[in-house]
């Protein structure tokens, strides 16, 4: 059900970002924000922000915006470092993680990570994204995030890597890195085609694009709804553009909702990126289903992170502030009474 608050929480958001202006978005179209810019092609960067405004215009939610066109230098931004539980996404990260090891030991993957990164990406496997999970230190994590340029991201604890709280922003940096190698580019093209929605939605037959979705339900915010990909030339089209988007989103009534919302974003980024016929357009309702990714176990409440974690020396979040169920806080005292569980130390 659509919620008056739901959509009130949008136009504050929007009002937040763009009220400083003095300009009324989306309302009057003519006079949409700044959305995107470019150096070399302003009038495009204008173009395209009218163009994201009336797509979301209307629609109900929390919708974050990250696009980079290299060639063009442009990029567009909205609430792009608002923070979202990650929920599938959260895999790209994994697979760069275990790809850097790797290499970083002179290596190429194992039969077994080949197996695991495999059903990960192409079929968003959390059997094998846990096992990879496992295997990975959160401080080769977070070093990853941080080569990257990734500045926001905290790790979900234990094997909640479905609950890391990201950004548009860093998940941008990410693909940046992962655009990087080809193993990883591979997979992100072979993903199943009932999860391949999202930005591959007003791509033209020039462009194919390399992503990873997210969809998950929570006791709060409703469905997180979120898209990332690389868009590079297909075969014989070296005209094509190279360009990277992420769409995160939740507040969403149902993930069909968040997904319908999404690719009207993504439809009209591509055709002023791309400046072809689209070659696929909305996702038909009955294609997709409403099923949580399984990212997160649905009736956990929320672990928390051990306390100053992070690479930039980020405190632990205050998970209530998101508004989150989670259990309440121990006293300093219960803490120390608490019996002590031996943790092991995955291998790096």
């Amino acid at each position: 059900m659509i919620t008056s608050r739901s959509r009130l929480r949008a136009w504050v958001l929007l009002t937040a970002l763009f009220g400083a202006s003095g300009t009324a978005w989306p309302a009057e179209a003519h006079r949409a924000p700044a959305l995107c810019t470019s150096s070399r092609e302003p009038a495009l960067a204008a173009r395209l922000s009218q163009d994201i405004a009336a797509a979301l215009k209307g629609r109900d939610g929390t919708v974050s915006v990250a696009v980079h066109d290299t060639r063009r230098g442009l990029r567009c931004r909205l609430g792009d470092t608002l923070a979202y539980d990650s929920a599938s996404i959260a895999k790209v990260l994994i697979l760069q993680a275990v790809l850097g090891r790797a290499e970083e030991l002179g290596r190429e993957p194992t039969r077994l990570e080949t197996q695991r990164m495999k059903a990960m990406i192409t079929r968003s496997d959390n059997t094998a994204a846990t096992a990879l999970w496992q295997g990975l230190s959160r401080a080769r994590l977070y070093r990853v995030l941080r080569e990257a340029g990734a500045q926001d991201t905290i790790l979900g604890h234990d094997r909640y890597w479905g609950l890391t709280r990201t950004t548009a922003r860093d998940q941008l940096a990410l693909l940046a890195a992962v655009s990087r190698r080809t193993e990883a580019l591979n997979l992100m093209g072979q993903v199943v085609r009932d999860q391949a929605w999202g930005v591959t939605a007003g791509a033209p037959r020039t462009v194919k694009v390399h992503l990873k979705n997210g969809w998950l339900p929570r006791a709060t915010h409703a469905w997180r709804v979120h898209s990332i990909g690389i868009a590079r030339p297909a075969a014989l089209a070296a005209s094509a553009t190279d360009y990277r988007i992420a769409l995160l989103s939740h507040d969403n009534p149902s993930m069909r909702y968040g997904v319908r919302t999404l690719e009207g974003i993504s439809l009209v980024v591509h055709r002023g990126l791309s400046g072809a016929v689209a070659a696929r357009g909305f996702t038909p309702p009955e294609k997709i289903s409403e099923l949580p990714d399984g990212s997160a176990p649905p009736g956990d409440p929320r672990p928390s992170p051990p306390a100053g974690e992070g690479w930039r020396g980020h405190p632990a979040p205050r998970w209530a502030a998101f508004g989150t169920a989670a259990s309440p806080p121990r006293t300093a005292r219960a803490r120390r009474r608490a019996p002590r569980r031996p943790r092991s130390r995955p291998s790096e």
